[in-house]
């Protein structure tokens, strides 16, 4: 009776007597909050979607995600696609280097396309240098070669010696006395004190002189220079009248010395500037000078003997001197 009594209260409740007032049902214990869900990624199942996720306009619904699992497991999270702004990136570095190297090749050659002296911090400082015209030396006729080579043992200059003197520098005022072609050899000596100037004569009739070409200029510092090329007859000639009318290469100076100047002092041109087969022989006048001072230079190249001279108030100065005097004997040498 036992067993058959707990059967029957197994499968149907027991009938209740009439009138009696039905038990009211357990309240539902209510759910427990869920969790807070960490930042980033959601994790989902084939549930669905946790309500407020937000989707991945690219990838799709979590929904659409889930259903695409053959397997039924759960997805792992969803990376966010950054293709399209790595792209954007490296488009915007693109532009940006090739923009950047159009700047700095455009600044390249613009200041390749200057002259040195236009360029800030480059320009070189003015020395005192003057500006002469491109030197060119004259044309000779094919059977007739230059000095101090091969074929010319006499050192013979057989270019026209007008052609031979140095050009006036840019700015300078041209002497019209002195415009480059021949002149007297009493224009020659006049350079000279009077008390050397017989003795200079004679010797000058004595050597067989040939010609005397000079030409002059004054720079707008007042300094004044003249170029006189006096040409022989041989290199013997030439040399006996630097050697014993001038004395240029006595070691206390020149014996003849220029209008004006009582005491010479000896001075070299620049070893870096020495032209083979040719003596340059270099003077300053000795202070105290007058209201000028006198630079002079005697240049001995073959059968032509050139004088430089340059006058200055006040100073000569040697930069401009020493460079008139090179660029002279290169054109002789």
């Amino acid at each position: 009776m036992t067993e058959q009594t707990t059967e029957q209260t197994t499968e149907r409740a027991p009938e209740r007597p009439a009138g009696e007032p039905t038990p009211e049902p357990a309240p539902t214990p209510e759910p427990a909050p869920a969790p807070e869900r960490p930042a980033g990624p959601v994790a989902e199942t084939n549930a669905g979607p946790v309500a407020g996720t937000p989707t991945d306009p690219v990838a799709g619904t979590p929904a659409e995600q889930s259903s695409g699992q053959s397997d039924g497991q759960p997805t792992g999270p969803v990376a966010p696609r950054r293709t399209r702004r790595v792209v954007w990136a490296v488009a915007r570095w693109t532009a940006a280097v090739v923009v950047c190297g159009g700047v700095g090749t455009g600044t390249a050659l613009g200041i390749t396309a200057l002259d040195r002296d236009e360029v800030p911090g480059l320009a070189t400082e003015d020395d005192g240098r003057w500006e002469y015209p491109r030197l060119v030396l004259p044309a000779l006729p094919a059977d007739k070669p230059r000095p101090f080579t091969a074929g010319n043992d006499g050192e013979i200059h057989h270019a026209d010696p007008r052609a031979l003197l140095l050009p006036a520098p840019a700015g300078a005022t041209p002497d019209p006395k002195l415009d480059g072609g021949f002149v007297s050899t009493e224009a020659y000596l006049s350079l000279y004190g009077e008390e050397f100037r017989d003795e200079l004569r004679k010797s000058l009739s004595d050597s067989t002189l040939r010609h005397v070409v000079a030409r002059g200029w004054t720079m707008p510092d007042g300094t004044r220079t003249s170029v006189h090329l006096l040409r022989f007859s041989s290199v013997a000639y030439a040399e006996s009248y630097g050697d014993t009318a001038l004395e240029v290469d006595g070691t206390s100076g020149p014996k003849a010395l220029p209008l004006g100047v009582e005491t010479p002092v000896p001075e070299e041109l620049a070893d870096d500037v020495e032209v083979p087969d040719t003596r340059a022989y270099v003077y300053r006048e000795k202070k105290p000078y007058g209201a000028e001072q006198t630079r002079w230079a005697y240049v001995q190249a073959g059968d032509t003997l050139a004088l430089i001279t340059q006058t200055r108030k006040g100073e000569s100065l040697a930069v401009p001197f020493q460079q008139t005097a090179t660029l002279q004997n290169q054109l002789l040498g």
